[in-house]
């Protein structure tokens, strides 16, 4: 019974998100994340920063303190829920936070308002500023010096590469949670899971660079992003053309965007954004600044159009389409699992 709850709990986050987001009045756990990989990678950057024996090992130890302390939190909750046979303050946390996990709201919110804000308004120097610094807030990379089309395709690269880091990469694993807390309470679950690949995600997004002192710094946190990344993106790959209008140019969709992504460094990203530029019809990749370097990325999908708003918009239609496919895939498999363990 425990199980079931912890699983219509997983459900209630999932539609929690999609229709409040993340509310103000909760300290969202990735501000918190944040602060602690902050303070302790300050720690080792201001005292040993031409040092890349420590800072790689000083990495080693921020990625799995924190990843340590969000799991850990994570399964006090869930143990309070389980062996207080279903506590009312606990169940409200797990959903919370598992909500807090889940970033579909706010992704898509923020990716079509700079859509919006680039379509619908006259482009003078005060718009141009305050898109500039909506897209700054998604994206690594330097737009300061961007134009119009490469605000676009930033946008657009960023809501396709986080919907996997913010979107199904959590749906997987806390599912794998739900699946696991079946066998034992003391095994992971959906929120010691879920905390930990936020952890895993936040790790990657503030240290998991290739320049400079990141690339001992971050080395480990960037190598756990990949490895547990690595599944849901392939899952979005095989999953989202059932949800786009080229269902019958299927195997040949999946083949041009598993090709196209493997050009990337990233074992995931640029799969994630291969599958959803060949299913839209957009182009991406090309020239970036980042720092004071210009990095020029692989070209995805090369016969595509360039990235307006709505591009955007349909983009954002898929990903909604995706998880709902997803979370009635999960249902069956639930059920299909509780029946058979019975």
């Amino acid at each position: 019974m425990a199980e079931i709850n912890l699983f219509l709990i997983f459900l209630g986050s999932i539609f929690f998100d999609l229709l409040i987001g993340d509310p103000r009045f909760f300290i969202h756990p990735v501000q918190i994340i944040g602060l602690y990989i902050e303070k302790i990678s300050n720690f080792f950057t201001n005292n040993f920063r031409e040092n890349k024996k420590i800072l790689f090992w000083g990495g080693f130890i921020v990625a799995i303190s924190t990843i340590g302390i969000s799991f850990s939190l994570g399964k006090l909750i869930e143990l309070s829920y389980l062996q207080l046979r279903n506590n009312f303050i606990s169940g409200l946390l797990i959903l919370f936070g598992l909500s807090s996990c889940i970033a579909t709201k706010g992704l898509i919110s923020s990716v079509k308002e700079i859509a919006k804000l680039i379509e619908s308004k006259e482009i003078n120097d005060q718009n141009e500023r305050i898109i500039k610094e909506k897209v700054q807030m998604i994206v690594s990379r330097d737009v300061s010096s961007s134009s119009v089309e490469h605000l676009l395709r930033s946008s657009t690269e960023s809501l396709t590469e986080n919907s996997v880091d913010g979107i199904f990469g959590p749906l997987f694993w806390i599912f794998i949670g739900i699946v696991l807390i079946k066998f034992s309470i003391f095994l992971p679950g959906p929120l010691s899971l879920g905390f930990s690949y936020k952890a895993i995600s936040t790790l990657d997004s503030m240290i998991g660079y290739k320049y400079d002192y990141f690339r001992y710094l971050g080395f480990f946190s960037a190598k756990i992003e990949d490895i547990f990344t690595f599944i849901p993106s392939r899952l979005v790959l095989i999953t989202l053309p059932l949800v786009g209008s080229k269902l019958s140019e299927y195997i040949s969709i999946i083949k041009k965007s598993y090709f196209d992504g493997k050009k990337y460094d990233s074992p995931n990203s640029g799969i994630s954004e291969a599958i959803f530029a060949h299913i839209s019809g957009i182009r991406l990749g090309g020239k970036s600044k980042y720092k004071n370097e210009i990095i020029e990325k692989p070209i995805i999908n090369k016969n595509g159009d360039s990235c307006t708003g709505k591009k955007i918009e349909l983009i954002c239609e898929l990903i909604l389409r995706l998880q709902f496919l997803w979370i009635i895939i999960f249902v069956l498999i639930f059920f299909i699992n509780s029946s058979l363990i019975q």
